[in-house]
């Protein structure tokens, strides 16, 4: 049987490298994001694997694109596992500052979104008695970051979501688990950066630094370590594992 992974904000960064995680150990792969163009390049990078791509324009703040993602994976196969990637960046400043539709847009994707992902899609991982949902925190979840009270709070309603969940699909053979980034290298930790630089009177490379001090590595932490780590969740190895935040941030958070 197929072993199929949906990828949720599988166009670039994050979402394509754990998208690619999954082609390398065989697992066909639906592709949801906003993005056509940028979704249409995963796949091929997928195809190239020797595994399927399915690609699915989808805007997760509404729920009809979450209920036509479903319906679509449920012609497509049964679902093994689901990576909510789906994410942005929000506004960056004082909290005092900042606009309240820039707030709202924060939570529409980065916890609505997860929400109406997983509403629409575990029905069909309750029919399988299994499955795997994994969702892409931060340590921004953890511990605050100037000017990121948007993103963290965000971060933070998403443990909550986690931990619920797994205990409500534990009995139905579902794990239900989170991965806490930190810092991860690429284009996204380029814009807080420069936004901190900003607005600190700082060099981008005085904040980078600052960055990568917080690490015992001494390093940001790289896309592919997160998107192993999806795998491993996905996997039989990670049977007895639930409800857990794991860390991918290179040490700079530890609990």
């Amino acid at each position: 049987m197929e072993r199929i992974a949906v990828v949720t904000g599988a166009g670039q960064g994050i979402g394509r490298d754990i998208a690619l995680a999954f082609a390398d150990v065989g697992f066909d792969l639906v592709l949801a994001a906003r993005g056509l163009a940028n979704l249409n390049e995963t796949a091929e990078l997928v195809n190239a694997k020797g595994s399927k791509a399915h690609v699915i324009p989808t805007d997760l703040t509404k729920e009809a694109d979450a209920t036509t993602l479903a319906d679509t994976v449920r012609m497509i196969g049964p679902i093994h596992a689901l990576v909510n990637n789906s994410g942005i960046g929000g506004p960056s400043g004082p909290m005092w500052e900042l606009d309240v539709a820039g707030w709202d847009e924060t939570f529409a994707v980065n916890v609505r979104g997860v929400f109406l992902a997983t509403r629409a899609l575990m029905p069909q991982m309750i029919e399988l008695g299994s499955g795997s949902v994994t969702v892409i925190g931060s340590i921004s979840g953890k511990r605050p970051l100037w000017g990121r009270s948007a993103y963290t709070t965000s971060k933070m309603a998403l443990v909550g979501l986690v931990r619920t969940l797994a205990l409500e699909a534990g009995p139905h053979g579902i794990r239900v688990n989170l991965i806490s980034p930190g810092f991860v290298a690429g284009p996204r930790i380029n814009w807080v950066i420069e936004k901190q630089a900003e607005e600190r009177g700082l060099t981008d490379a005085a904040v980078r630094a600052e960055f990568e001090s917080e690490s015992p590595l001494g390093r940001l932490t790289e896309a592919r370590e997160v998107a192993d780590t999806c795998v491993f969740l996905a996997s039989d190895q990670a049977t007895g594992i639930t409800g857990a935040d794991v860390n991918v941030n290179s040490g700079v958070v530890m609990y």
